[in-house]
């Protein structure tokens, strides 16, 4: 697949089911890369929303040079930008989403594993915004370095720079259990 290039063009073509599509593969990524910068969960939700009503409305705006994931994330994340500078934020804590218990996992395996996702998500959190955000992009969104590079408006060098400094960081944050973690 082409990052979701042929199914917006089978949307524009008259396909509504491409859009579901669409919506399928990207939405709850781009939720959690907004939620990055506004630290709201259903305020992410909603700029999410605003942004794929962006390709319904201004269809004429995406022009296939970059893929469609990028281009979403760059529109979530001056959306993200325009409502810190709007809207007074609210610090909340997060909630841990809800752990599927199927019979072959024990519960002391599913606590272990969600207590060392915890630790690495509060980690990452605790990093600078940039570098946060570099570490999101590319190792929770397998997006090339190009592409982090035009969302973050940053060159892919100084991506790489603060991925680099980022994992640096994290290391001296989880101690000598962060090379089991990460």
């Amino acid at each position: 697949m082409d990052n979701g290039a042929s199914s917006y063009r089978r949307f524009l073509d008259g396909d509504k089911a491409a859009f579901d599509d669409i919506m399928k593969d990207y939405f709850y990524g781009l939720v959690f890369f907004i939620d990055r910068y506004v630290r709201d969960t259903h305020a992410a939700e909603d700029i999410a929303m605003d942004s794929f009503c962006e390709l319904i409305v201004n269809k004429h705006r995406y022009n296939f040079k970059v893929s469609l994931k990028t281009y979403l994330y760059m529109l979530g994340r001056s959306r993200a930008i325009d409502y810190i500078r709007h809207k007074k934020v609210i610090k909340t804590t997060e909630l841990t989403d809800d752990a599927d218990i199927s019979d072959g996992v024990s519960l002391e395996e599913l606590v272990l594993t969600e207590e060392r996702k915890r630790r690495v998500h509060k980690a990452i959190a605790s990093l600078p915004k940039d570098m946060g955000v570099a570490v999101h992009l590319i190792y929770f969104e397998d997006m090339s370095y190009a592409d982090a590079a035009r969302i973050m408006k940053k060159t892919a060098k100084q991506v790489d720079n603060l991925l680099y400094r980022a994992k640096k960081e994290l290391r001296a944050i989880l101690g000598e259990d962060g090379e089991q973690l990460l």
